[in-house]
């Protein structure tokens, strides 16, 4: 009987580990958490905490993700987010949890604060998340990262911040030390300032998720926070309806998660939705379809 038996379990192996996909299954264990300084502002040390997948020798797609807290609060360290990551090394991503500058710490970010403040707040917040991606595609080798696959992400103020990067960079960044080709972006109730500026040289693949009442983060195109016209802080935005609609006119692949009368709270890691977003990376990133869906919550 065990003569039998220990070539069919050998098959049956053989057969689930191929039946499993990089990148969209659960194959690996994840390394300890790595904290690395990628740049160092006014004396603060900002931080990229790196989740990698253990005996996986491959050079491996990277995601680097910004947490939210209106640009005063919030840490790479939030527990949605390492659970996030956890999960992204576990199927073959290198996954990057940052830190940057909170410039409105302890200070107002809403209708108070004067607009040309909220813009060189997103601008130095782009700044930072830029010189993340600088760094770690100088570190490519080092961490086995395959620089040619590079997703990025964000919540809430994060998300305004890498979206106006990739989106708006002429609006955003002075300067850009090299070319980066970013593969997908992942927008967890972000806005961008100017959807005009978003074209075809840089009409990059999004996944969005967005509630149709957040008071906060326009859903479509709106005054930030609804500020009245009269006041400081009244900046218009234009939020994840009007980006992939805009997406759609460049024809280009877009996940949008629309919820219903939500809130803000849709800023949080969307935990039910992330095999759709794997698979939406596997389909687009890697196997290069295209996809054009809203789905309704």
């Amino acid at each position: 009987m065990k003569s039998l038996l220990a070539p069919l379990f050998f098959f049956v192996s053989v057969f689930t580990i191929q039946a499993q996909q990089k990148n969209l299954d659960s194959l690996y264990k994840v390394q300890p958490v790595q904290t690395e300084v990628y740049a160092e502002k006014a004396g603060e040390k900002l931080i990229i905490d790196l989740y990698l997948p253990q005996n996986n020798s491959e050079d491996k797609p990277l995601i680097i993700f910004m947490h939210g807290g209106g640009f005063s609060g919030g840490s790479p360290k939030n527990e949605q987010e390492v659970r996030f990551a956890n999960i992204a090394a576990a199927k073959g991503y290198a996954v990057g949890l940052i830190s940057y500058r909170l410039t409105r710490k302890g200070q107002s970010f809403g209708c108070d604060y004067p607009a040309e403040g909220k813009i060189e707040t997103f601008k130095l917040a782009a700044e930072d998340f830029m010189e993340s991606v600088y760094f770690m595609m100088d570190h490519a080798e080092k961490f086995g990262i395959d620089p040619e696959n590079l997703i990025v992400g964000g919540s809430s103020a994060g998300a305004e911040a890498v979206l106006n990067a990739v989106y708006n960079p002429e609006l955003m960044l002075e300067k850009q030390n090299k070319k980066v080709d970013f593969k997908a972006v992942i927008s967890l109730a972000g806005a961008i300032l100017d959807v005009r500026y978003l074209t075809e040289k840089n009409n990059v693949p999004g996944l969005f998720f967005h509630g149709t009442a957040d008071n906060l983060v326009p859903y479509a195109t709106a005054p930030h926070h609804y500020c009245e016209p009269d006041s400081p802080g009244y900046l218009v935005l234009d939020g994840s309806k009007t980006i992939t609609e805009k997406l759609a006119e460049l024809d280009t692949s877009y996940l949008f998660y629309t919820y219903k009368d939500a809130g803000h709270e849709i800023s949080g890691m969307p935990f039910k939705e992330l095999p759709h977003v794997f698979e939406f990376l596997k389909d687009v990133v890697f196997e290069k379809h295209k996809i054009q869906s809203t789905i309704y919550r």
